[in-house]
C-alpha cells in the first residue's frame, strides 16, 4: 500500500500505530508513493469536459453514439465518476508497460531503467486511476487489464488490495510468435488479468469457427469404451437425407443391433456406436444430453468401413488459460493493421483479434458500454465497432487518450474515423466502413475553490457532461437561460437562472417526453416546489452541488 504521511502525528498515534504494524502479517504491496502532478493539480482545478464539434460523426442515427476523450485520463476518469459511475459493463485497458526505455512519462518527465522509483512511480500512476475506475463498473462488471513481465506480478498484488474478494485470473497471450529476446529467454507472451466479483459465471465459451475440433462421436479414445461402461451412452442416431434428425432411447441390455447402421422400413437410417470388429462401444454424450449439441453434428460415409459415420464439429470450447491463435499477433494484426488504416506509426498497438477475444470472453448485455481510458491507437473502439458489425449489438466504447505525439488527432481519431466512414488501403483496395458515430471531447478545467463565481462558472461548463451523463445530444431548444436536449422521447433540461423556470416548464409542457431537469443553485436546492404540477414528468437535480459531491470524494 502507499507510504503514510507520518510527519504532523503526535507521539501516541506513532506508538499505536507501530504496536498495530508489529501485529500485522507482513503481506502486500509496498511502495514508495510518488505525488502526481496530474492529481494534485485536481485541488486547485476541477476537469471538465469541452466538445470538439468538428470532430463529430454520425452515420446512423439509428445507432448509439461513442465518445472520444482527449487528456490526461485521470481528468477523464474523474469527468466519468459523474457521468457514469456504476453503469461501465467492460474496462479494457493496456496501460504502459514499464519496460525501461524512455516510452512513457510520469509528471511530465520520461521514466527510463535508470530510475530507482520507476516501479513506484509506475505503481502509483496505476494505483491512483484503478482506484476510481473501480467505482465506473457495474455490479457485475469486468475488468480487463493487459501487462508484460515488468510489472506484471506487481499489478496482480495490486489488483488484489483494490479489487478485495474479487474472482482473479491471470492468462497468457502468444502476441509475438517469434519471440523478442530478453535477459536469457526470447519473450513470446504477455498477460491479460480478468477481474470480476466472486460467485458470477462472466466468461462464455470461446468460439472456434476458424478453428474447430472435428472427431466422430463414437468414443474412439485410447481404452476400450465398451457400451457396459456407460449404459446411458448406448442408442441408435436417426439419420434421414444425410441429415441428424433425433435420437432413440438408450437400448435395453438384452437388445443388440444387428449393424453398425440400420435401415428402416420407413427409409430413416439408425446409427449405432459399433466399431468395425462388431464390438458395442458407446457415444462421447449420453442420450440425456446429447440434444444440446444436435446442431454440431453431421452424418459422413466412411469408405474405409463402408458405413455412415457421426462426425461431430464442435466449435464452442471453454476459455484455456494459455491463447496462441495466430490472429494474436501483434506484428500482423497491430502494427500492419494500423498501417493500412492511419499513416502515422504507433509504438506497439495491440492485435484487433486479441482484443476483440478479450471483450467477446465476457458475458454481457447488447447495450453495453466499454471504457479503454489507455487508448492508444484506439484498437479497442476498433474492436467494438467490429462486434456490433458482426452480431449486430449496441455496444458503446468510450475511449481516452492524452495527445501527447498528437496520438489522439493522428492516430486514435483518423482510425475510429476512417473504421466508421470506411478508407483505401496504400497500394490497395477501398475497405468498407463499418458505420457508429463518435463525438470527440477534450479535458478543460474551472477553478476548484468553492465560491460563488466558480460555481457558476461550473455551471456553464458543465453542460457536455450532463449530455453525456443522460446520452441526450440532439439540441432541442438553446437559450441564454436554459438549455433542452434529447435522444428520442428522453430529455434532458439545464436551467441557468431560476427565474426563467416558467419559461422552461411550458416548452416541457409541449413536448411528449420524460425530462432530467439540473437546476443551477448556489446551494443545494432543487426547487422541488415549482415543479410540484409536473413532477411526475420530471427528475430534478441541482448542479453544480450534484458534480461536486463527486469531486469531494475522488480529490479529498
Amino acid at each position: 500500500m502507499a507510504k503514510k504521511d507520518y510527519s504532523k502525528w503526535t507521539k501516541e498515534e506513532l506508538i499505536k500505530e507501530i504496536e498495530q504494524l508489529r501485529k500485522q502479517k507482513k503481506y502486500g504491496l509496498v511502495w514508495e508513493d510518488k505525488p502526481e502532478k496530474v492529481v494534485e493539480e485536481c485541488k486547485n482545478e476541477l476537469p471538465v469536459l469541452v466538445e470538439i464539434k468538428d470532430k463529430q460523426i454520425i452515420s446512423d442515427v439509428n445507432k448509439p453514439i461513442n465518445l472520444l476523450i482527449e487528456g490526461d485520463n485521470f481528468h477523464a476518469l474523474s469527468v466519468l465518476n459523474y457521468t457514469h459511475k456504476s453503469k461501465i459493463d467492460i474496462i479494457y485497458i493496456d496501460p504502459p508497460y514499464n519496460t525501461g526505455a524512455k516510452d512513457w512519462k510520469y509528471n511530465n518527465d520520461y521514466v527510463d531503467g535508470n530510475d530507482l522509483f520507476r516501479h513506484s512511480k509506475w505503481i502509483s500512476m496505476m494505483n491512483n486511476r484503478l482506484q476510481i475506475a473501480k467505482r465506473l463498473l457495474r455490479k457485475d462488471g469486468v475488468l480487463i487489464c493487459a501487462i508484460d513481465d515488468n510489472e506484471q506480478a506487481h499489478l496482480g498484488v495490486l489488483l488484489e488490495e483494490i479489487f478485495h474478494g474479487f474472482e482473479i485470473h491471470c492468462i497468457t497471450i502468444i502476441h509475438n510468435p517469434g519471440g523478442v529476446q530478453g535477459k536469457n529467454f526470447s519473450y513470446s507472451h504477455e498477460y491479460a488479468y480478468f477481474v470480476f466479483p466472486k460467485g458470477l459465471k462472466k466468461i462464455g465459451l470461446q468460439n472456434r469457427e476458424h478453428n474447430p475440433d472435428i472427431r466422430p462421436l463414437r468414443d474412439v479414445s485410447t481404452g476400450d469404451h465398451l457400451r457396459t461402461d456407460a449404459k446411458n451412452c448406448f442408442y441408435p442416431i436417426y439419420v434421414k437425407d444425410n441429415q441428424v434428425i433425433g435420437f432413440g432411447e438408450v437400448c435395453d441390455d438384452d437388445f443388440h443391433p444387428e449393424s453398425i447402421n440400420v435401415i428402416r422400413k420407413d427409409g430413416i437410417l439408425e446409427i449405432y456406436p459399433i466399431d468395425t470388429q462388431g464390438n458395442e462401444r458407446k457415444w462421447v454424450f449420453a442420450r440425456q444430453s446429447v440434444d444440446e449439441i444436435k446442431g454440431e453434428l453431421s452424418v459422413e460415409y466412411n469408405k474405409r468401413r463402408k458405413v455412415y459415420d457421426i462426425i461431430r464439429k464442435k466449435t464452442r470450447f471453454n476459455y484455456k488459460t494459455v491463447w496462441d491463435d495466430k490472429l494474436f499477433n501483434a506484428n500482423l494484426f497491430g502494427t500492419q493493421l494500423l498501417t493500412k488504416i492511419v499513416s502515422t506509426k504507433f509504438p506497439f498497438p495491440k492485435s484487433l483479434y486479441a482484443v476483440k477475444e478479450c471483450i467477446s470472453a465476457v458475458l454481457h448485455r447488447k447495450g453495453a458500454i466499454i471504457l479503454d481510458f489507455f487508448a492508444g491507437s484506439g484498437t479497442t473502439g476498433h474492436a467494438i465497432l467490429e462486434l456490433n458489425k458482426n452480431d449486430g449489438f449496441n455496444r458503446r466504447f468510450i475511449l481516452c487518450t492524452n495527445n501527447e505525439n498528437d496520438i489522439a488527432k493522428e492516430v486514435t481519431f483518423p482510425r475510429i474515423k476512417n473504421v466508421i466512414l470506411g478508407y483505401n488501403e496504400p497500394k490497395g483496395s477501398q475497405v468498407e466502413g463499418l458505420g457508429g458515430n463518435l463525438k470527440y471531447f477534450k479535458t478543460a478545467f474551472v477553478p476548484a475553490e468553492v465560491t460563488d463565481k466558480n460555481k457558476v462558472a461550473l455551471t456553464k461548463k458543465a453542460t457536455e457532461m450532463l449530455c453525456i451523463k443522460e446520452d441526450t445530444f440532439e439540441e432541442v431548444k438553446l437559450t441564454k437561460q436554459y438549455k433542452i436536449f434529447k435522444n428520442k422521447k428522453k430529455f434532458t433540461g439545464i436551467v441557468f437562472d431560476h427565474q426563467s423556470i416558467d419559461d422552461l416548464k411550458k416548452e416541457i409542457n409541449k413536448i411528449d417526453g420524460k425530462f432530467s431537469l439540473y437546476i443551477f443553485s448556489l446551494g443545494d436546492d432543487s426547487f422541488d416546489e415549482e415543479f410540484e404540477d409536473i413532477k411526475e414528468k420530471v427528475k430534478l437535480s441541482p448542479i453544480p452541488e450534484a458534480i461536486l459531491r463527486v469531486y469531494r470524494r475522488i480529490f479529498k
